[in-house]
């Protein structure tokens, strides 16, 4: 079983690495669903670990823009430059389907390993779209199986793994105390999650910069390093 872990920041490389994380995926805004980091971060966490970037140019949906597409591009490009070993994209068109800038991805990737995102999770088909990423020459794909959770999805999920040669990966509340139904439910190898615990100490105050999402009288969400280190150490049969 090879364990991702999503986090944002180097305490957070620090955490999975140490754990023994097979890779981690590095991103800005968790509480957005992800975004593209800076290069220092990239820099820095690829020091540490084996890394492979979110190219993520905004929260929302995955129908982009010329402009938002070339900056995925110029994203990847500047993932390269800093040591990733990998990045994450997505894009969809206006159908639905797999967009064609997701080939522009893969070749600005130039030989990195490529994830394709949950974005396959709202395609109009998943199973069209697994097809059309391993003509690609996509690595992998992230999926909860179109549902909340993995547990919940896995019915397709594991119908996904039997497809093609793309490595799936299910992600969706994966924690280690499901872990191992997870990987029997699923038939996966590849578990992603993103263990987080609220931090900091909010002030009262007129302003406030808590994060998205935080409880009260925190204001922003770290790496959890006891659940990480609780899912890397899960074995199963």
């Amino acid at each position: 079983m090879r364990i991702e872990i999503s986090v944002e920041s180097v305490a957070g490389v620090r955490v999975a690495a140490r754990a023994g994380a097979a890779r981690v995926e590095l991103c800005a805004g968790l509480s957005d669903g992800g975004l593209t980091p800076s290069a220092a971060l990239i820099e820095a966490a690829a020091e540490l670990a084996e890394v492979h970037v979110l190219v993520r140019p905004r929260p929302g949906d995955f129908h982009y823009s010329r402009d938002e597409v070339d900056l995925v591009v110029r994203d990847i490009a500047v993932a390269r430059r800093c040591g990733a070993a990998g990045v994450v994209v997505g894009a969809l068109a206006g159908d639905g389907t797999v967009a064609a800038a997701c080939a522009r991805f893969v070749d600005a990737a130039e030989g990195l390993e490529t994830t394709f995102h949950r974005a396959i999770d709202v395609s109009a088909d998943s199973r069209q779209a697994l097809d059309r990423l391993a003509d690609l020459g996509s690595t992998r794909v992230l999926t909860s199986g179109r549902r909340r959770s993995a547990l919940d999805g896995a019915p397709l999920i594991r119908e996904l793994a039997t497809r093609t040669r793309v490595t799936v990966m299910a992600c969706g509340g994966v924690r280690a105390a499901n872990a191992a139904l997870v990987v029997a439910a699923t038939g996966v190898g590849d578990l992603h999650a993103a263990p987080r615990r609220p931090a900091g100490t909010a002030r009262a105050g007129d302003l406030s910069y808590a994060g998205a999402g935080v409880p009260p009288g925190y204001d922003h969400f770290e790496t959890n390093p006891d659940e990480v280190a609780a899912l890397c150490a899960v074995r199963t049969a």
